[in-house]
């Protein structure tokens, strides 16, 4: 029996490395469906070499130039759409659903993932930082199992029982510790980082991400954002997490208990781990990634983080602690800033002053649905590209 595998956002990094682990393993799983908002180039490259069962595009306007561009030997459906997502995260030949969409826009199709009551392997952090309690609910109605795939969170998930599952109190916590590799400015002056550039601020040092990722890991709002999907994952407060700057980013992230046992998950930068880790779970499944030298390492080193240079992630604590609906103002805010860094309109450090300029200006919303998530973040957009225009 093989595993039935949706991979919705196949062509982003993620995806790519999720498909790299399907393809070592082609007797378990079976790629089921892939997804791809507007990048039809790299998604006929998905369909020449996977030959996937169905296929979803969700730019409607992008849908003459894939049919054009169909290889005649593929068999199997298309889709187009955002609901042809949910479509799929229902469908009873789906096993296992990677969420893989960057950002806001993965929100509704993570939901209906959820929904559907399957295994979730969760790479959109975004979902839970917009609306973790929302999906936290929906998880434990529908029967899903929520495995991270962020390499921080899974590293948590490994330190900890077998048996233990997302949401669920942890016995005999002491305190979560999230490593952080402090990107590519990490000993960058203040005055310094207002002259960053796009270019360099989406050169990570170790990891190869996004584009979007890239700029929030420079920022540490990335750091941030995953604190607050810490939260909602392993049910705790932000008081007992800590986040410590680790530059060689071999140490993932660690556990404290309170015995005073500190376990830790060690492994080379590679997205192939976690996302194998979660897919094959509970069996660990062999795949074709550096070993971890220890020899080669020859030290490991972690600093205090400067919160004077990096204050975006005592904004996202914040947040988590006034909770309701500023985490949702948070992410849309930021996502619109970052957006109008890569297009040179702000510059480095206002992308975390116009976050927090949003935060001040939005009053409290009630938040109860995901369709409230979904306006509230539409809002959000608008404000922030207010600002921004102000500021020009």
């Amino acid at each position: 029996m093989t595993t039935g595998v949706a991979v919705f956002g196949a062509t982003g990094s993620i995806g790519e490395s999720t498909l790299s682990v399907i393809e070592e393993h082609p007797d378990r799983f079976n790629l089921e469906v892939v997804s791809a908002h507007s990048s039809v180039d790299k998604l006929i490259r998905v369909i020449e070499r996977f030959e996937p069962e169905h296929v979803i595009l969700t730019d409607l306007s992008q849908e003459n130039a894939l049919m054009e561009r169909l290889p005649k030997q593929f068999r199997g459906s298309l889709a187009f759409g955002e609901n042809s997502l949910i479509e799929a995260a229902n469908a009873t030949e789906v096993d296992v659903i990677m969420a893989a969409i960057v950002g806001g826009a993965g929100l509704r199709s993570t939901y209906a993932a959820v929904s559907s009551g399957k295994r979730i392997c969760l790479a959109n952090k975004e979902a839970l930082v917009m609306a973790g309690q929302l999906m936290i609910a929906e998880a434990r109605r529908s029967g899903a199992v929520l495995l991270p795939i962020d390499s921080e969170h899974n590293a948590m998930f490994q330190c900890l029982p077998e048996s233990y599952l997302v949401g669920e109190q942890i016995a005999g916590l002491q305190q979560l510790i999230l490593t952080c590799s402090g990107g590519p400015f990490l000993d960058w002056s203040i005055g310094d980082l207002s002259r960053v550039t796009p270019a360099q601020a989406v050169a990570h040092p170790n990891w190869s991400m996004g584009r979007k990722i890239s700029v929030d890991s420079a920022t540490l709002m990335n750091k941030g954002l995953e604190l607050i999907e810490a939260t909602y994952l392993f049910g705790v407060p932000e008081s007992i997490i800590d986040v410590v700057i680790h530059p060689e980013s071999v140490i993932h992230s660690l556990v404290e208990f309170i015995d005073g046992s500190t376990l830790a998950q060690l492994s080379s930068p590679d997205m192939r781990i976690p996302i194998a880790h979660a897919l094959g779970f509970p069996e660990r499944l062999r795949i074709n990634v550096d070993r971890l030298s220890l020899i080669g390492l020859a030290g490991l080193h972690f600093e205090a983080v400067r919160h004077d240079a990096f204050p975006a992630l005592n904004l996202a604590r914040k947040v988590s602690v006034e909770g309701g609906d500023r985490p949702i103002i948070l992410n849309a805010a930021n996502e619109v800033a970052v957006e109008a860094f890569l297009n040179d309109q702000i510059n480095f450090t206002e992308i975390t002053e116009i976050t927090a300029d949003c935060l001040n200006q939005i009053a409290k919303q009630r938040v109860s649905s995901i369709n409230d998530v979904l306006s509230l973040d539409k809002m959000c957009r608008r404000t922030a590209e207010r600002v921004i225009s102000e500021r020009k």
